[in-house]
């Protein structure tokens, strides 16, 4: 059972390593000549602030960043980059981790070949705010061969080496004082020393332990090699998964608690989600971390799988907050959170599968597979948690005093990134932007009733339906409905006139969209003829008329 939500797990969120990675200087990027302008992907998973107004993005097309409330810029991407070479371009492939502190940005990177996904790079900068910036690139880390014996804060653990890219992809990352964090499926917990330049893996415990001092000089025996940690082995094969080395055949059996998706860092304080709870970590001299692990069986998480961490403060208190996946029979999907330390964990949101989670003040909001949410509740020390659910994101903005509005709708339940900007750039009190499938939204009010909607860019200049082929089952659900948008740029009609015949030409439905009225909402088709049913199978005709002309699309439809 476990084995199959691994799997599935994988599937929802896509889309090793030497000590010393090789790494080069890319160029100095100028957004307005070197990038191209706009998003290539309506993917949108993670969302970062940086400076007072850069709001950066991970999607499944590359590195974007908005600078303003309308220029955003895609950082080109190169597929040949390979360490030591001079470059202003990112890695290939999608960002499946984002992480700022100050001026520092961390992006990780990965592709799918033949359904395995593999980490293609990562790459930080120490000032990524200005309009040009100085990378450092380093190749997906790996471990050679013989890496059974891994150096850690000036002593060593036992370990098995993770030599390949495949699975080993960067899920989540934190920057904290001199660390950059990262977490892999297949490559566990790594950091990168900033001052030292060398990567390193670091220890978490064991399934069965609920601590690990690797601080402690009376932990580790003393060998020919150095100071080993003692009765320790890092293995994030699953634990069915033994090997039959002889050699190292006491540590046979693999550990849940060595695949790491998430993370947070702050001051001495490292927290680690895994696929066997939380992890706590207070950092001591060298380097060395202190563990103390959490699960659903022994603290009350619920659910093993935790691929999403967020730190609330508030009035003193530090609450952290975990997005939590059911993992085997008994546990459930939600939110988990402890408001002393991980000493207590409290669960709400039962049910839903939560993909991130932001907070700021007394304000936490959920993003989730349903939608997202936010705590109604004026005291976040209330375990109680009472929630309210944002309506789908649509846009009504009017066209200076034209009496029309230029509108548009998100076409997705799920809400995977979410932020929760108290800049005031964006607002005189706070703002909320949400990534999906679909695209990225920008509240235009605090209660989430009008949005401001980015895509990626298309040819304003012609008339399509998308996606093409069209599922109404499968593409951008919104309550149980799947629609097709249909582009079109209006310049001066009031009202667009739209016509759907069939193969045959004959008529299937038909709608007028009345632009002078804010809740007409985006142009779009739900499959559906005049009677409400779905259509069948094949190719139909779309004639929109408009602006004095007539314009005709196919679109194909497959359920």
């Amino acid at each position: 059972m476990r084995r199959l939500l691994q799997i599935i797990l994988l599937m929802n969120l896509v889309f090793p390593q030497g000590l010393l990675p090789g790494t080069y200087k890319m160029a100095a990027i100028d957004f307005d000549s070197t990038s191209f302008k706009g998003l290539k992907s309506n993917s949108i998973s993670d969302i970062v602030p940086l400076a007072d107004t850069l709001v950066w993005l991970g999607t499944g097309a590359g590195l974007a960043v908005l600078r303003d409330t309308s220029s955003i810029y895609t950082i080109a991407s190169n597929a040949a980059a390979t360490a030591g070479q001079l470059s202003n371009e990112t890695p290939v492939g999608g960002v499946t981790a984002l992480a700022a502190s100050q001026k520092t940005l961390f992006a990780a990177f990965a592709t799918t070949i033949q359904d395995t996904t593999f980490g293609n790079g990562l790459i930080y900068s120490t000032d990524a705010t200005g309009n040009s910036i100085d990378w450092t690139y380093f190749d997906q880390p790996v471990d050679m061969e013989g890496d059974s014996l891994a150096p850690f804060a000036k002593r060593f653990f036992k370990t098995l080496p993770i030599t390949v890219a495949g699975f080993n992809v960067t899920y989540d990352a934190a920057i904290s004082g001199n660390y950059i964090w990262i977490t892999s499926w297949a490559g566990g917990l790594r950091r990168y020393n900033i001052s030292q330049k060398v990567w390193e893996r670091v220890p978490l415990p064991q399934d069965g332990d609920q601590i690990l001092f690797t601080c402690e000089s009376s932990n580790y025996e003393d060998t020919q090699s150095g100071d080993v940690l003692k009765d320790f082995y890092l293995n994030p094969r699953d634990p069915w998964d033994g090997v039959s080395d002889k050699l190292v055949k006491p540590h046979a059996y693999g550990h849940h608690n060595h695949k790491a998706f998430s993370v947070i860092a702050y001051g001495d304080t490292v927290w680690v989600g895994t696929a066997n709870g939380v992890n706590r970590g207070i950092i001591g001299a060298n380097g060395c971390v202190d563990w103390t692990h959490y699960s659903p069986t022994s603290h009350g998480l619920s659910g093993g799988f935790v691929v999403g961490l967020s730190l609330q403060k508030y009035q003193g208190h530090q609450i952290v907050w975990a997005a939590t996946v059911a993992a085997q029979p008994g546990e459930s999907n939600g939110a988990s959170y402890t408001v002393d330390g991980g000493d207590t964990w409290h669960t709400t949101l039962h049910g839903e599968r939560v993909y991130n989670i932001t907070a700021a003040d007394s304000i936490v909001l959920v993003a989730s597979r349903s939608g997202l949410w936010k705590t109604v509740t004026d005291n976040p020390l209330d375990v109680a948690k009472p929630w309210a659910k944002y309506k789908p994101a649509k846009q009504t903005i009017m066209i200076g005093s034209t009496g029309m509005y230029r509108m548009d709708e998100l076409f997705s339940d799920p809400v995977i990134g979410v932020l929760y900007d108290t800049r005031p750039f964006y607002a005189s009190t706070a703002t909320i932007w949400i990534g999906t499938w679909d695209g990225l939204a920008r509240a235009m009010d605090p209660h989430g009733m009008n949005w401001q909607i980015y895509r990626a860019n298309f040819d304003a200049d012609k008339v399509y339906a998308y996606p093409n082929p069209f599922s109404p089952y499968e593409h951008n659900q919104v309550g149980g409905t799947g629609y097709v948008h249909i582009h079109a740029d209006v310049k001066i009609s009031f009202i667009v006139k739209m016509n759907v015949f069939n193969f045959g030409m004959e008529p299937v439905y038909s709608k007028e969209f009345d632009r002078r009225q804010a809740i007409t909402g985006a142009m779009k088709w739900n499959g559906k003829d005049s009677n409400g049913r779905v259509v069948d199978n094949g190719t139909y005709f779309i004639r929109l008329e408009y602006d004095q002309k007539i314009k005709w699309m196919k679109l194909i439809v497959i359920k």
